[in-house]
């Protein structure tokens, strides 16, 4: 296991600037995700870190050894890709058995490494079968278990379940969490889909435009966004925006909306223009004059256990998560009540996150923006 600092790094391609100053540090045996919109940097981040991309400036560091220009072979890391990356002319024992035996080892601890992570990912029922018959899924494990039988400092995966169908990519993400609780070893996983993210991650880096925006648990990149892009790329529905009438001040707990005042936690900063931010789940629909703001229903979906009601006000469009039985129809005129606790806002101008005695009391493992 090995934590891995990179520090100042910057990447350009031309006149692209791919990853832009950026610093972070990724803590012994966490399971990492770098989150974010295709062309944001998180797949040039981490093909730097393996060695396949060297930086133009910065450093990185791994378990404390400088490796910014160290070839991928002198870095003890083992990498897992989209394409799975199998010999498809090698059987599964030969293609697990192959790093092993281009390090020398003999074949006594070969034969247990083998044993041990076919067991692990539950293919030793494919141990004597060719690649070419194995369906996606069990060639993805076998592609985990040539990463991992090396037993490297890191694991890097690049959408290591792209090219999955929706179900069979949900079981590998709880196989993959189990997998990172049994071996407790420091990996970096890359993907664009947010809801692999928050199942998968210890920490959560989101990146947009080459930079690092955040870095915080998931509970943290959920309920406390550092920034409008976060806010607005997390969560599905994502969270709900209103502006605020007029600025907001230190001390200040109801700010004005659309003529009405809506309480919110005790801010500490200060904006001339700020931006009210709520998530679906935590606006309540009462009846038309006992809420916050008045709004009028413009359109229900249904998704089982629960309706997802968007609704049109003064201050702007919203959306809200509506219990099953409690379907309300379209052009009803309804009141909206909010979370108090869970609201946050953000500068309309720096579109950065404004302190707040919510934001106070959550404590990140690591925070941007």
């Amino acid at each position: 296991m090995a934590d891995i600092r990179i520090q100042n790094l910057h990447k350009r391609f031309a006149d692209f600037v791919a990853v832009r100053d950026s610093s972070l540090t990724l803590e012994d045996g966490k399971f990492v995700v770098l989150l974010g919109p295709s062309g944001c940097g998180k797949t040039t981040t981490l093909r730097m870190i393996a060695g396949l991309e060297f930086p133009n400036s910065g450093s990185i560091t791994l378990d404390g050894q400088d490796v910014t220009y160290l070839r991928p072979r002198e870095r003890d890391i083992a990498m897992v890709f989209q394409l799975f990356a199998l010999y498809p002319h090698m059987g599964v024992r030969d293609n697990l058995e192959f790093p092993l035996r281009n390090e020398g080892l003999p074949r006594p601890e070969i034969d247990r490494r083998i044993k041990e992570v076919a067991s692990i990912l539950r293919i030793e029922h494919l141990l004597g079968s060719r690649i070419g018959g194995l369906a996606g899924g069990d060639r993805q494990r076998v592609a985990l278990g040539r990463a991992i039988v090396r037993q490297p400092k890191a694991f890097l995966m690049d959408e290591p379940l792209g090219t999955l169908d929706a179900e069979f990519r949900e079981l590998m993400c709880v196989e993959l969490r189990k997998l990172h609780e049994r071996l407790k070893t420091t990996t970096v996983f890359v993907t664009h889909d947010q809801n692999e993210a928050m199942a998968l991650a210890d920490q959560i880096v989101v990146m947009n435009q080459g930079e690092i925006l955040q870095a915080d648990d998931p509970e943290g990149i959920y309920n406390f966004p550092s920034c409008l892009f976060v806010a607005s790329f997390i969560g599905r529905p994502p969270m709900n925006f209103l502006k605020v009438g007029s600025g907001v001040l230190p001390g200040m707990t109801d700010v004005p909306v659309d003529g009405a005042h809506v309480n919110v936690p005790e801010i500490d900063g200060v904006a001339e223009q700020a931006v009210l931010g709520v998530r679906p789940e935590h606006v309540q629909l009462v009846a038309n004059g006992n809420g916050a703001l008045a709004a009028q229903v413009k359109h229900v979906e249904y998704f089982g256990s629960h309706w997802i009601a968007e609704l049109e006000s003064a201050a702007g469009t919203l959306k809200a998560v509506v219990d099953k039985d409690l379907r309300p129809a379209d052009g009803d005129r309804v009141g909206l009540q909010f979370n108090t606790e869970r609201i946050v806002l953000f500068d309309a101008k720096t579109q950065a996150l404004l302190p707040s005695a919510s934001t106070r009391a959550h404590q990140p493992g690591m925070r941007h923006g």
